[in-house]
């Protein structure tokens, strides 16, 4: 006999629970797949670790020093160009700080935080230090004739001196001009060239032109006096004899004399105050016989005039040197490589075109 109170779990399936789905049931974890793929999210992986955020990284406060400090010098640099400043750039305290910016930027590379700032700071210095600013500054400084630089009133004052340092204004103001001085070393000249021609049958090659330049006042400045050097004259034909070059000396005294100036004076001997070394070096030999250049000289003391007899003699150069000296010169000058050579040589020397502003500018200079 069937129990009709259990006959109804044996016989149909009424009031069972649902079979499982294919694969069965999914794990909880799976559940978020879903959720996230809904989302629009990527799914998340099974092995997922957790990281925890980087600290953020501080910057080097020595780096960053450097840096300040390679600007500011590069300013300060910059500021003192501008300004013609190249004494400043150059002095001594630019020079001290310029150690100190290159330390701190040693010091910062040194770091590991610090390295690539003073990496910077180091480009920086390369490029904007003494040397490359005051190269830059000097240069300008030449190109605008701006050499004020940090000097002081007084100094730019006695910069503007139109005389020279330590040499009479009195005898400049009365003493012969320029002009005078050019005339006269012409005339002599060649009443010289004349003698000679007459007496010993030379002939004459004129060298170079006249140049007059401005004297150094001794302050760092210009003079409005003048250096002149004549263009030279010498023979075309050589003198090797040294009984010949006395002759030529003699002849010349006697010009002298009567143009009113002291005879020759020898500079290529020991007596003249140099030492036998020095003479050597000079002129090729102690021994005046031996040497390959004697050289005179007459002035008209008071008076800026001075003139010069120089004797080249290659057949006398024992070591072909002063060959190659002489022969670079005839090349640049065009003067022969040696005789007999003739020059007027005139220092401290006023235009007359500047007398008056000469005058008026020394009274500026009561002490001077």
């Amino acid at each position: 006999m069937v129990d009709q109170r259990r006959s109804r779990y044996v016989g149909g399936a009424e009031g069972a629970p649902p079979l499982p789905p294919p694969g069965g049931y999914q794990r909880p974890g799976r559940a978020s797949a879903g959720l996230d793929a809904a989302a629009g999210l990527p799914p998340a992986s099974a092995d997922l670790v957790y990281t925890a955020p980087d600290a953020p990284k501080r910057t080097s406060a020595l780096g960053v020093a450097a840096v300040v400090a390679a600007a500011l010098f590069a300013v300060t640099l910059l500021v003192l160009l501008m300004t013609g400043g190249t004494d400043a750039i150059y002095g001594i305290s630019l020079l001290v700080v310029q150690l100190l910016v290159i330390g701190v930027i040693v010091a910062a590379l040194l770091t590991r935080r610090g390295r690539m700032l003073g990496a910077i700071a180091l480009v920086g210095a390369l490029v904007f230090n003494v040397a490359t600013v005051g190269a830059m500054s000097a240069l300008r400084s030449a190109a605008t004739q701006a050499y004020d630089g940090t000097k002081s009133e007084q100094q730019r004052h006695e910069e503007a001196y139109p005389g020279v340092h330590e040499h009479s204004n009195y005898d400049v103001l009365n003493g012969p001009s320029l002009e005078q001085v050019q005339r006269q070393g012409d005339e002599l000249m060649a009443a010289v060239r004349e003698r000679l021609t007459e007496r010993l049958g030379y002939t004459w090659v004129q060298a170079g032109a006249v140049d007059v330049s401005p004297e150094r006042n001794g302050y760092g400045g210009e003079s409005m006096l003048k250096r002149y050097v004549s263009p030279t004259w010498t023979t075309a034909e050589p003198v090797h004899d040294n009984q010949r070059k006395r002759e030529i000396m003699i002849i010349i005294d006697q010009v002298l004399m009567e143009h009113d100036m002291w005879g020759l004076y020898p500079l290529n001997v020991p007596a003249s105050g140099l030492s036998d070394d020095m003479v050597a070096k000079l002129y090729g030999s102690a021994d005046v016989e031996r040497q390959h250049t004697w050289e005179y000289y007459a002035d008209t003391y008071p008076d800026p005039l001075r003139f010069y007899v120089t004797t080249y003699d290659l057949s006398k150069d024992a070591t072909g040197e002063f060959r190659t000296q002489r022969e670079a010169i005839a090349q640049q000058t065009g003067e022969p490589v040696e005789g007999v050579q003739l020059m007027i040589i005139a220092r401290n020397l006023l235009p007359e075109q500047d007398r008056a502003e000469f005058e008026e500018r020394l009274r500026e200079y009561p002490d001077f």
